[in-house]
């Protein structure tokens, strides 16, 4: 296993072009320096000044004009840093896009608290004169009830840099500070780091070195814990004071308020997958051992492949040919952006030091998707990058058909059409293939990968989270010894006595950076549980199901996410598309059981 190589070492036509933002660091810079007045003029000109709808209307105008300026400001600085967290120009970069962006949130407060202190026939007047900006006043009004004082507004959002400061203390700790060194396995010494154990090592066929991978990573998170627990708390903290500040019930109301959804779609997704999905899981655990020849499964066994012999190695090059096919169906406009991502250096493949880990698609508004992937060559690489240009497919069409305002969904609805594309990609290969193996394998990927992903990785990350989130409404602190209590305790829950919870597998909570954006991670499944029945209208239905489904790609953020999944067919005020997707994970178990029997027999 190879050293990770430095940034400047690794081939430029496999990372991403970032001149499509800015052609250069200098260019950058410029265009934070030509901003800044453009925002001291936007409110001298409107701040007390919104006497009328006309007025009100140039002003959001002038305000939208603002918010397309930053945009690339803020993505150039966030992939620059994503590159390699270690560059020292990167962290200069971000520290400029930081304050540039405290200084508008803070120039531009007034907009919001001035058009809030108008009557209603005010904000009806606006949305009648510009329909563009009906959806914009809409969510004004939904923010009424916990808009404070102006003068509150300007000195929270003044703050905006410091409250980013968990998450960036976070990010640096975990790809600057720790040094994972070498292990030791079938006598010889393994470089070991976040890209290499998430990226190869936790899934690794050979039990020694798998094994003593995740002994020697977690030795070294655990050192790190203690730092770690307390920015994390910072983060729980800033949440907490907010939601007070703001006269919500409780941090949970605070957070699904800007998801556009109710504790019961929230609490119902972790609640279920929790007691309804664990048996199958525990079987697919079973499954593992037995075809492992495993004296016991253990927690650090979790993430192996059913039959890693079976997944073919994949080129970058040949990734296209596979994505291709499985999206097809999506129609020629998706698949002319597919291949654009590859021509076009929308995605960074390679492996380097201070990269961040992990896979995602950062999709700037007037401009194109950018994602981040670390390519092994081996085919389960292709789902994920499926998975990231299904979030590019749909802020491709949702940046082209809305405005900057509208074109957002949901956090809760944003990762369905990520995972509808595994489900896409996983169909296509068992169409076109009758090897029991190879069709094996993908049902075990789209456990594995998909589901497990999706399904308990996250949601045992959603259900702990859940549990830290009420100690915060009690007003508690956290601590590192209370973290891995409350995320042991959650895993024990879900795997019961099928799986052995090795020493170090409660860390885990210190490797997820979703802890530090809301209640991130149970989208996952909700996303997945829209995808999944979408996924099924395809296969059986076609062509109108895959316009249904563009269509709601390109309503973006102008409805809520019970309503974009009612344009899709589906109907996640009921519990029966979660109850479907449990019970279709069930299937996909008892396929990989037969396909067992017949394959050994």
């Amino acid at each position: 296993m190879e050293q990770l190589k430095s940034r400047n070492e690794v081939e430029e036509k496999y990372t991403w072009d970032l001149s499509d933002l800015f052609v250069s660091d200098e260019a950058f810079e410029s265009a934070v320096e030509n901003v800044r007045p453009e925002i001291k003029a936007f409110s001298e000109k409107y701040s007390g000044s919104l006497s009328d709808a006309k007025t009100a209307i140039e002003a959001i105008e002038y305000y939208k004009d603002l918010t397309e300026s930053l945009v690339p400001i803020g993505a150039y600085a966030n992939l620059r840093m994503a590159s390699d967290q270690g560059d020292a120009s990167a962290q200069r970069l971000s520290g400029l896009a930081s304050n540039i962006g405290t200084y508008y949130s803070s120039e531009t407060s007034f907009l919001t608290s001035e058009l809030l202190q108008k009557d209603a026939s005010f904000l009806e007047d606006i949305k009648s004169e510009s329909s563009e900006f009906e959806s914009f006043v809409d969510e004004l009004l939904k923010h009424k009830p916990y808009q404070l004082d102006a003068n509150v507004e300007k000195a929270l959002a003044s703050y905006s840099t410091v409250f980013e400061g968990p998450y960036s203390l976070y990010q640096k700790t975990k790809l600057l500070d720790i040094d994972f060194g070498t292990f030791s396995a079938n006598g010889e010494e393994i470089p070991l780091s976040y890209l290499a154990f998430e990226g190869e090592l936790e899934g690794h066929e050979n039990a020694e070195i798998r094994r003593n991978a995740f002994r020697a990573f977690s030795d070294k998170l655990g050192q790190y814990q203690h730092t770690t627990a307390a920015t994390y708390d910072l983060q729980l903290k800033q949440e907490k004071t907010t939601a007070d500040l703001r006269g919500f019930d409780s941090v949970f109301d605070y957070l699904l308020h800007r998801q556009d959804v109710d504790q019961s779609l929230y609490n119902r997704q972790i609640d279920m997958i929790m007691s309804d999905l664990a048996p199958h899981m525990r079987r697919y655990a079973k499954l593992l051992k037995r075809v492992h020849g495993l004296d016991e499964m253990k927690y650090e066994d979790l993430k192996i492949s059913l039959d890693p012999s079976s997944e073919p190695e994949i080129s970058i090059e040949e990734s296209r040919k596979y994505i291709n096919d499985a999206l097809a169906i999506m129609g020629d406009d998706y698949i002319n952006m597919v291949n654009r991502a590859y021509d076009e250096r929308w995605i960074d493949f390679v492996k380097n030091k201070g990269k961040s880990t992990g896979a995602f698609c950062s999709s700037p508004y007037g401009s194109h998707p950018f994602i981040l992937i670390s390519w092994t060559s081996l085919m389960t690489e292709v789902f994920v990058l499926a998975h990231e240009l299904g979030h590019a497919g749909h802020f491709y069409n949702a940046n082209r058909s809305q405005n900057v305002f509208d074109s957002r969904s949901s956090m809760y609805f944003v990762e369905a059409p990520s995972t509808m594309n595994e489900m896409l990609m996983a169909n296509h290969l068992l169409e076109n293939s009758d090897d029991p193996k190879f069709k094996r394998w993908v049902i075990s990927s789209i456990i594995s990968r998909t589901y497990y992903h999706n399904c308990v990785t996250h949601l045992l990350e959603a259900a702990y989270q859940r549990e830290v989130y009420k100690k915060v409404d009690q007003n508690e602190s956290v601590s590192a010894p209370v973290l891995n209590q409350l995320k042991r305790e959650v895993i024990e829950q879900f795997w019961g006595d099928d799986v052995s919870i090795t020493e170090g597998a409660e860390l885990t909570w210190m490797r997820q950076p979703h802890y530090y954006m809301g209640l991130y991670p149970y989208t996952y499944s909700a996303g997945l549980t829209i995808a999944t029945a979408m996924s099924k209208r395809v296969m059986n239905e076609g062509q109108a199901a895959v316009d249904d489904w563009l269509k709601v790609l390109n309503a973006g953020g102008t409805k809520d996410p019970v309503e974009l999944a009612r344009m899709g067919g589906v109907d996640i005020t009921t519990e029966q598309p979660l109850r479907d997707t449990i019970d279709y994970i069930g299937e996909l178990v008892d396929q990989l059981e037969k396909l067992t029997e017949e394959i050994e027999g």
